[in-house]
Parts: C-alpha cells; structure tokens; sequence
C-alpha cells in the first residue's frame, strides 16, 4: 500500500530519495521521463507526431527529458517552451542543453497541436490560477482535438485542492510513485482523464518520515490481507450470513448481493426478503436459504441473530414501516459486523438518532448522493466530503466506502485509503448491491474489518475490470459477480 503525501513534503522526499539513493536529481527526472516514455510506447505508434509544451520549472525539465527519450525512440518531436529560460531550474537548463537537434523548437504560438500533445508546463508547484500567456496557452491546448497528456499533473491543478480557474484537459495523467491528492477527485476528472500511477523506484522506507493519513492500494501484497483456511475448513468456517433486503419490484438488488457472496466464498447464505421475494430468491439462487417471512410486501423484523456471524441490510429494501423497524433492529441488537447500504443508510439520514447506534463493527456503503444524507451537502467539493468522512468515522467509530471512482476507505482511527482498481463499465445499477455481498461474506469469513474493505473494494473494482475487458459498457453486475473467482486467483487467493 502506497502513502499518499502532501504539500512540502513531496519536496523533501525527492530530495531525502536523491540522498539516500546516492543519485542525482537530474538522475530521477530520467527515471520518471523514462518511465513516462515506456508507457508512452506501449500505447502510441511512431507514426505520430508528438508536441510537447514546456515550463522552465522540473515538470519542463521532465518534458525536455521526455522529448530527448521519444525522439531517440523514432517519435517526430516538436517542442514548445513557455517562460523566462534564463530562469529556469538547474535540471531543466540541465535537459534543454542535450536537447537533440532534431527535436525542433518552436514557439507555442506557432506550434499547433496535431496528433499528440504533453503538457509538461506546471507540475506540483502552482498554487495559484493560470494568467497571462500560460492561460492563453491552456486555452488553446484544451480547445484542440489533440490527444492530450499530462506529466504528474494537469497544468492549472493544485496538488491537494479543489481546481480554481482554468485547468489543462487531459485524456492521461502519468504521476509518479503515488497520485497527489487532488488526481482523485471527482470534481477534477475532466482535467485528469485516465490516471496512470509509474513507479520511479521508491520505497516505504523513503516515507517512513513523512507522517499521512491518505493511502493508495492497487493490490500490493493481496494475500497478506487475505484469511487462509486449512484442508479441514467446512462450510461454518466460512461465515454464516444473513443478507437482508429486497421488496416488491426491487428484488434484483438482494439477488445480486446473495450472488457476490456465495462467489466470494460464503459458507452459508440466509436471505431475509419479503414474501413477494421468496420464490425469487430460491428459484434464481438455489445455494441460498430464505428466512420465512411475516410480511408479503416488506422485509420484516422478526430477526433471529442468533450465530450469526455477518449481515448486511439494505439492498432494495424500500423505506417503508417495516424496512425503519428492521434497520433498528438491527442496529439495536447486533454488535457483530454489519454492511449498510442503500436504503439503510437513507433510513438511517432519516433517523440521525440512531446513528449513536454505530459500532467499530458497521461498514457503510454509500455512493455520494447517499453520503450527504449523512453528512449534508458538499457542494461537489471532495476535498470537504474526505474531511467529512473522517469526522464521521471517528466520531462514531465505525468505517465507511464512499463508493465511485477511486472508492474512499474511511476507518475509525482517521485513516483513508484510496482504491486504485474499478472501471467507467461499472456504473450501472446493481454494482453496488454486489459490493455489499463481497463484504458481507469476508466480514462472514472472519475478515477483520479493515482487510474485508481493503479486499472487498479492491476484488469488486478488479473484477468489474475483467469483466469490463469482455463486455466494455454492455457490463452487466452479474458480470461482475461471474469475474469475482477470477479476480482472487489473479492475486493467489485460493
């Protein structure tokens, strides 16, 4: 897992990596513009024509360095620098005097983009909006059909806040060794395209010193969050579970999350659904047990606890009497681990009494309309909901996934993790409800509640990514719950 750093600190660490690493500056700027190049080849043929717009800070310097590395590569390279040379930092001076001669320099007022353009013209640094002739050129960029990429950041991006002002448009951001904070926000995602995440080589021991809350997981040591279970494991060492929710004409959503968690591995499977929703539940999913109903329309809440070792409570369960009656049942009689999603957590907005009720053992599952609910209107600012859902987690001492792109982990110590799997081919109705199975059946499993989240996310966005790979946007969830297997033996989990 990669920590996330802020402000200075990003600063300090190149400079505690150069000392320790014993190399260079100049030597890591190759790193990071070798790195960009590679990915770079992967993906675009030579035939194309590549510009490259430069500042005279370290993101230029990685620019020149990007254009030394493509040209002699077999990329046509043209390259554009704004901003006082005479001025600029030590390693870009450093790159522009190995610049080949046939990478050709022109001005930005001259140079039209054609085929591809990276933007190498602020990095990190900025802290104010773009003015002058560095606006005119963002203007101009972003009003272009190019392909558009940018190094590290998206020139006119703060690092960690919210954008104000003009902001370069890219298609690709290649960052190194970890996302800044601000590449995550949904409010900047017009500016950040696809993120790209490059390793330049550092290790956590090079973080060691740089206190953070914010982490990064793409999946780096799976199995160590993972149980194992020996050759005599039997279907109650799995986790007994009840899944509760559904009611009339919304009985897909608990369907699907009785499916995520048999795929998931799910010992032993009761659904607590309303009596429209009984020969559903058994005719589509014949491994699952129905618990008897005493109401045909609603969930009711007659519910046994009783050795039960998860629930999760909310898919398509309505708002009405029986479904509030439920969910404070729930909340009021059981400390073992409990998944909120969906309409239990709407009920629970409703009801913000109840919220005393949470416990270290509750995960809440909710996407951003959801979120406010809980915790009021944030005017489309991420960096106000990631405080928010501190505040919240710690003050009521449970966890939250506050679910979309790079999905947010909060737990009750304040630490946030970022997850770094998923795919566009996600969003459809129903990928929710398949999260709260996966969950619901690792919590069962004996999962601490920190490895189910950290491994529940993770599994849920990889797995919509293989089945993304079949289906691209005609991904359904059951596509997803199909990938679920697939996804744990890619990582070794067996």
């Amino acid at each position: 897992m990669q920590k996330v750093i802020v402000g200075k600190q990003v600063k300090e660490l190149d400079a505690l990596f150069v000392k320790e690493s014993g190399i260079s500056s100049y030597q890591l700027m190759e790193r990071a513009a070798n790195e960009f190049c590679h990915w770079f080849e992967s993906k675009y043929k030579k035939a194309y024509t590549v510009n490259i717009y430069c500042g005279t800070g370290n993101n230029g310097g990685d620019g020149l360095a990007i254009a030394r590395i493509l040209s002699g590569m077999g990329y046509e390279v043209k390259v554009a620098i704004i901003g006082n040379q005479e001025k600029g930092s030590v390693d870009f001076i450093k790159n522009l005097k190995v610049l080949p001669k046939k990478v050709i320099e022109s001005n930005w007022r001259q140079l039209e983009p054609r085929d591809l353009c990276i933007d190498a013209i602020f990095g990190v640094g900025i802290n104010r909006p773009l003015e002058g002739e560095y606006l005119d050129l963002v203007q101009m960029l972003n009003n272009n059909e190019a392909v558009k990429i940018s190094v590290d950041m998206p020139s006119g991006l703060p690092s960690e806040t919210p954008a104000d002002g003009e902001v370069f448009h890219a298609d690709y951001t290649i960052s190194f060794q970890f996302p800044k904070l601000a590449l995550l926000f949904p409010e900047h995602a017009a500016y950040v395209g696809k993120l790209v995440v490059r390793n330049i080589g550092m290790e956590p021991k090079h973080f060691k010193p740089f206190p953070s809350e914010y982490w990064f997981f793409s999946g780096e040591n799976m199995p160590a969050y993972h149980r194992k279970f020996h050759v005599f494991s039997h279907k109650g060492d799995f986790g007994r579970i009840i899944l509760a929710g559904g009611s009339f004409g919304k009985m897909g959503s608990i369907c699907l999350s009785t499916m995520a968690s048999l795929r998931t591995g799910a010992g032993l499977v009761f659904c607590k659904v309303p009596g429209c929703g009984v020969n559903i539940v058994q005719s589509t999913i014949p491994e699952a047990m129905v618990i008897p109903p005493s109401s045909d329309m609603e969930v009711d809440a007659d519910l046994d606890l009783a050795g039960i070792d998860a629930i999760g409570l909310g898919p398509g369960l309505g708002k009405g009497n029986h479904a509030h009656k439920l969910v404070h049942h729930v909340l009021e009689n059981y400390t073992g681990p409990t998944v909120l999603d969906a309409d239990a957590i709407n009920i629970l907005g409703e009801n913000r009494e109840w919220i005393a009720l949470l416990h270290p053992n509750v995960v809440l599952t909710p996407h951003l309309k959801e979120f406010e609910r809980l915790t009021g209107k944030t005017c489309d600012n991420h960096l106000q909901r990631i405080k928010l859902a501190k505040d919240f987690c710690m003050n009521n001492h449970c966890s939250l996934v506050l679910k979309g792109a790079f999905s947010l982990l909060t737990f009750p110590d304040g630490t946030q993790v970022f997850n770094n799997s998923g795919t566009v081919f996600m969003a459809t109705g129903g990928s929710g409800d398949v999260l709260t199975g996966i969950l619901t059946s690792l919590l069962g499993q004996g999962y601490s509640v920190k490895n189910a989240a950290i491994c529940g996310v993770f599994h849920h966005g990889h797995a919509g990514e293989l089945a993304g790979e079949k289906y691209g946007r005609g991904t359904l969830p059951t596509d997803i719950i199909n990938s679920i297997p697939q996804s744990l033996l890619a990582f070794g989990i067996e």
